[in-house]
């Protein structure tokens, strides 16, 4: 049997044919770089850089990018082959962050972290460096989670509700400063109106979601799904039972909470009390 030809002319590396498709798909579409930033959220010079192949994005970034040339999988399915590790974007992350962008309103409790969407560039790049990861790939996982929070900005965002467990804002940044931010942000973000954080004190005592992030998503067609995540895994979870189960913990939870006027204040006294830097 002859050898099988190659008729496309792209190249067979697949770093290469990844940064070359999405130039293609940015050509087919008409769309400047600057454009793209602006539709997706994320800065236009991420883009550049992975279309010269600089670097290969984020598997949140990528999924943006499928969803909005809609390529289906091809895209996911080269940006692994190029990753060169398939583990790393399992298939229910990449379809826990396909329900993301869908979703109409989004709960969320916290027993460690802030959640993603509220995070500081300064607080997300101290999370992730604690695990030990190169430089590049710091800096890009760093953008990919930032441009995340894009979503709940727009003319009709989803709703977003966040608990966080007092142990949360006990625990900070090494730089007071960034720390100071985080604590800004989380205050700031208050005031928006699709926004509202409770804080879960000490003081309620133990809890049914005591060793669980969990972040319920409710959907177009009025399904609602869970996604629980711990240091070392998630799991999305769509089963009604297995749901409603968690939910019934989540409600428990809320109820022990501040609400969101006194957790506004908790929140500004934990702010207060970070010293300042005198030189600025």
């Amino acid at each position: 049997m002859p050898p099988r030809r190659v008729v496309t002319g792209r190249s067979q590396e697949p770093r290469r044919r990844f940064a070359e498709e999405l130039r293609l798909l940015r050509a087919q579409k008409g769309d400047s770089l600057r454009k793209l930033g602006e539709v997706l959220g994320w800065d236009a010079s991420l883009f550049g850089k992975m279309e010269s192949g600089q670097t290969l994005g984020s598997p949140e970034v990528v999924e943006a990018l499928a969803q909005h040339y809609g390529t289906g999988d091809l895209l996911l399915t080269l940006w692994e082959l190029a990753v060169g590790d398939p583990t790393q974007f399992k298939e229910q992350y990449r379809r826990y962050m396909t329900l993301e962008a869908e979703a109409l309103s989004m709960w969320h409790f916290g027993v460690s972290t802030v959640h993603g969407l509220l995070q500081t560039e300064g607080y997300v790049r101290a999370l992730l460096a604690a695990g030990d990861i190169a430089d590049e790939e710091l800096t890009r996982q760093v953008e990919a989670r930032i441009g995340r929070r894009q979503s709940l900005d727009g003319d009709d965002p989803p709703r977003f509700r966040t608990i966080l467990s007092e142990a949360v804002l006990r625990t900070p940044l090494a730089d007071a400063e960034e720390w100071r931010k985080q604590l800004e942000y989380l205050v700031e973000a208050t005031e928006r109106p699709n926004i509202a954080l409770h804080v879960l004190p000490f003081s309620a005592g133990p809890y049914d979601l005591v060793s669980t992030d969990v972040i319920f998503l409710r959907l177009p067609n009025g399904r609602t799904v869970a996604y629980t995540e711990n240091a070392h895994r998630g799991e999305l979870i769509q089963e009604t039972g297995s749901v409603e189960r968690l939910q019934r913990a989540y409600d428990a939870v809320r109820d022990l909470a501040l609400s969101p006027a006194e957790s506004r204040k908790f929140v500004m006294r934990m702010w207060e009390e970070v010293p300042c830097d005198p030189s600025i």
